[in-house]
């Protein structure tokens, strides 16, 4: 099992920037890597970002792209989620996630986290 935190949700004005954190622990071993994904009321789940441990793979949503920065700190097993230049739009819980085989932004994860709300104000 590998278990998944999240941190560094708030509340944000809009052009204002967050960090989120989610370090993973237990089998971490397993995971080939780690990314995001936010779901706003009355809307499904969507992929965000996504990252291979090797940081060889990297994906993100065309909606963030250029905004937002995912990384890695691998000695930690804790991805980031660097948010920049942040929208009314963002606003959405985001969930952390792990994937066990391909890190790609269509392969379902094996893993999830809580959550962690983000509210961008206008």
């Amino acid at each position: 099992q590998v278990q998944l935190v999240e941190s560094g949700g708030a509340l944000v004005q809009a052009g204002g920037s967050l960090r989120l954190s989610c370090a993973a622990s237990g089998r971490t071993f397993s995971t080939y890597g780690m990314g995001w994904f936010r779901q706003a009321p009355g809307k499904e789940r969507e992929f965000v970002a996504a990252i291979s441990w090797s940081g060889l793979n990297i994906y993100y949503v065309d909606s963030v792209k250029g905004r937002f920065t995912i990384s890695t700190a691998n000695a930690k097993n804790t991805v980031y989620l660097q948010m920049n230049t942040l929208k009314p739009e963002d606003t959405a819980v985001y969930y952390c996630a792990a994937w066990l085989r391909v890190v790609a932004p269509t392969t379902p994860p094996g893993y999830w986290g809580q959550g962690t709300q983000v509210t961008v104000s206008s």
